[in-house]
């Protein structure tokens, strides 16, 4: 057999399938074959664990050793020196810009950040505080209807590229309009003088009445709380957008696929789920050690949010940014939080009991994000509109990847477990 080739056994009939092999040399073996070399076998991997579903050049993870990196830029590099707005062109062009080109992107940014009047009409037809996630999804669907050429999947790249900036500049508008609606306040329209994370800052705590300033450390934490979410390889979100997407559905349809998708509190809504899990424990006298022996107590329904990541094997690197900007922020606006302390009581806990460290359940990116949005000032059910957010470079990124690269309607296959077939009885027979 050749090296770079697998053999596999089935019915007594070998078959070589083909090895691939990534950058970062990841091997892969390439099944595409199986099913019509073995006469209709297929795999089966629930969840996807151990199935690769594309190939892709936009982001490396290594969750055994604790690495993410963007392009082949480390995440900790990027979180120290670059910008969410530097982050989104890297995703989207495969390079850091230069100066002229940043300039000329910010500059489209800033163009297309206003929204239609009428979206604001749809507010009115939400339940009075109906979760942001709901809202989010519906109105970035429906900016196709505002914009009806994006249905076309056979436009220029350049109208495709122009839909892709559209939503990159009105997200952060309409993230504000829902905090706004959410909080029964005025909506202040995007100021074009100000940073795109500014920006959006100052849409969502600004009033008509004053002039708001926004804490640059608040500005620079919100910039690397976006950097981190920026992407994050093919997970449940992601894969819903290009699954959705190699339908040729546009562009808004696929990217509210993903923020359906990550609503689930297994996925995005695990910054929520952390802060409601840390309100209880302080809310029942703050008894650490109670939760602790409760989450390891199989027969106990009680969940430790924030801890293992279904990738991650290793200390989550975006954890330990979140952690120290976390820091920064509370100890900036003075804010002694009773749930940052229990979530270090319970970070130092997990880092030294064998339970979680045999498990490999290191404290994740959703651990102190939701703290972090707290002392900023949000209300709970908008963390993961703000991971959303964060997530959407990526997810525009990893649809333009499917699209350019023409990967196929995605379509996985099955194991039949039903009954075989069987006589239709007729209903007084019944």
């Amino acid at each position: 057999m050749a090296e770079d080739k697998a053999l596999i056994k089935v019915n007594g009939k070998e078959i070589e399938l083909p090895l691939v092999k990534g950058t970062e040399e990841e091997i892969g073996i390439d099944i595409s074959s199986l099913r019509s070399a073995s006469g209709g076998v297929v795999t089966l991997d629930p969840g996807y664990k151990n199935t690769g579903a594309t190939e892709s050049a936009i982001t490396f993870l290594d969750g055994d050793k604790g690495i993410l990196s963007y392009r082949g830029y480390s995440i900790e590099e990027l979180a120290e020196k670059s910008n969410f707005v530097e982050v989104q062109y890297l995703l989207l062009n495969g390079e850091l810009p230069n100066k002229t080109q940043y300039e000329a992107f910010e500059k489209r940014l800033t163009e297309h950040s206003l929204v239609h009047e009428d979206m604001k009409k749809f507010f009115d037809g939400y339940p009075s505080h109906s979760h942001p996630m709901g809202q989010l999804g519906s109105m970035i669907c429906a900016l196709s209807a505002f914009y009806p050429n994006s249905l076309d999947p056979n436009r220029p790249e350049s109208d495709r590229e122009k839909s892709m900036m559209r939503l990159l500049a009105k997200m952060p508008t309409i993230v504000a309009m829902i905090y706004k609606n959410y909080m029964g306040h005025p909506y202040i329209y995007p100021n074009n003088s100000l940073g795109y994370v500014e920006n959006f800052m100052n849409m969502t705590f600004g009033m008509p009445t004053q002039d708001t300033e926004i804490d640059p450390v608040i500005v620079d934490a919100m910039d690397k709380l976006l950097i981190l979410h920026a992407d994050h390889e093919q997970n449940c979100s992601t894969s819903t957008v290009r699954m959705v997407g190699s339908s040729h559905a546009n562009l808004y349809a696929s990217v509210s696929s993903g923020i359906s998708a990550l609503w689930g509190p297994l996925h995005g809504g695990a910054n929520q789920k952390v802060l409601e899990m840390l309100d209880m424990i302080i809310a029942d006298g703050g008894n650490i050690e109670k939760y602790v022996a409760k989450a390891k107590d199989k027969d106990d329904p009680f969940k430790l949010f924030g801890f293992g990541h279904r990738v991650y094997k290793n200390f989550d690197p975006r954890a330990r940014i979140i952690k120290k900007a976390s820091d920064n922020v509370l100890g900036k606006l003075g804010i002694n939080d009773p749930a940052l302390d229990v979530a270090k009581k319970l970070e130092a806990i997990a880092l030294e009991d064998d339970y979680f460290v045999s498990r490999k359940l290191y404290p994740n990116v959703d651990f102190y994000s939701g703290i972090i949005y707290k002392a900023m000032g949000f209300p709970t059910q908008m963390f993961t509109v703000l991971f959303a957010l964060g997530r959407l470079p990526g997810w525009i990124a990893q649809w333009k990847e499917m699209r350019d690269t023409k990967q196929p309607i995605g379509r996985p296959r099955q194991i039949y477990t039903g009954q075989n077939a069987r006589p239709f009885v007729e209903m007084s027979k019944r």
